[in-house]
């Protein structure tokens, strides 16, 4: 079996069509059908941004159903199940926050399903049965970041098959619960705290103390070396050592497909073993996949991209 590994849609319903035309998929009345001992693996955030997120959302979800593709939760979607699910200790309140910033990160989605409609609670329903790591044996998928103990915790709680039940959604919720810890490991990556004094901007102008980490990277040894910001901010990041305690570096095992970063430019691997599939469709990108056929060390000409 062959997996077409697939990044961030967010929405981008056109992308995604001309995605699965090159891949060789065709389109059947009941979904889009691979080739022969093919699948499709979608690496999460379906949603928010786009201007087509509930037909992206039937696509993948007949595949799903078709069993003809796999997904896994991104960050969009958990953010999704939060924004509508009651807290038990405040029932006029959700686990995610109705903030501004919030709503606004979300508005789109909301304009498209109707707000509180039969329609956001049923896709948000089919959100909760996306697991956020698959381990296909020779492959490992997961939106941000793949650490062995998040991983673990998760899977011993969530059942193969099953929606993610109300007490895990409030401890995965509960700020600084292992459970919190491990979902926003997994859907959001690696974030490390600054050293005092050093600080950068991110895309919205807020001026952040903790950034996102290229936890695959080899040989690393400062900020600098790991740190994800634009290149104008590159000379904000310190030079001095990373902390002892630094949980990235090089990955062993089986390779890795992510999505979750914004990458720009050309498509290419993160390392031998780290593959990021998430090249800014929901902007000018193009949506990326990587033909996978069992292949232990990555190869860069395997990226299919489409605009």
């Amino acid at each position: 079996m062959g997996y077409d590994f697939i990044g961030d849609i967010h929405g981008q319903a056109g992308k995604l069509e001309a995605l699965l035309r090159e891949l060789g998929y065709v389109e059947k009345a009941s979904g889009w059908a691979p080739p022969y001992r093919r699948k499709a693996a979608f690496l999460g955030d379906l949603i928010d941004r786009g201007p087509e997120q509930v037909k992206v959302v039937k696509i993948v979800r007949a595949m799903v159903d078709n069993g003809h593709a796999l997904s896994v939760l991104g960050n969009h979607e958990f953010n999704a199940i939060g924004f509508v699910t009651p807290r038990l200790d405040d029932p006029t309140g959700f686990l995610r926050r109705h903030s501004p910033k919030n709503i606004a990160q979300h508005a789109e989605f909301l304009r498209q399903v109707g707000c509180g409609s039969a329609l956001q609670l049923e896709l948000v329903e089919w959100f909760k049965t996306l697991p956020p790591v698959l381990d296909l044996g020779g492959a490992r998928v997961v939106h941000a970041w793949w650490h062995q103990p998040y991983v673990d915790l998760i899977t011993k709680q969530l059942r193969p098959g099953k929606a993610m039940d109300e007490d895990f959604l409030h401890a995965a919720y509960a700020r600084g619960s292992p459970e919190y810890l491990a979902m926003a490991g997994l859907t959001k990556g690696l974030e490390i705290r600054l050293p005092a004094g050093h600080s950068f901007m991110d895309h919205g102008g807020i001026e952040r103390h903790d950034v996102r980490a290229k936890w695959w990277k080899e040989g690393a040894r400062s900020f600098r070396d790991v740190a994800i910001v634009g290149a104008h901010q590159d000379d904000r990041m310190p030079e001095c050592d990373l902390p002892p305690d630094y949980p990235g570096g090089p990955v062993a095992g089986a390779p890795v497909f992510i999505g979750h970063y914004w990458m720009e430019g050309t498509p290419h691997l993160q390392s031998p073993k780290v593959a990021c599939l998430d090249w800014s469709a929901a902007k000018a990108g193009p949506l990326v996949a990587y033909r996978w056929d069992g292949e232990q060390e990555l190869d860069g000409e395997r990226f299919v991209a489409a605009w």
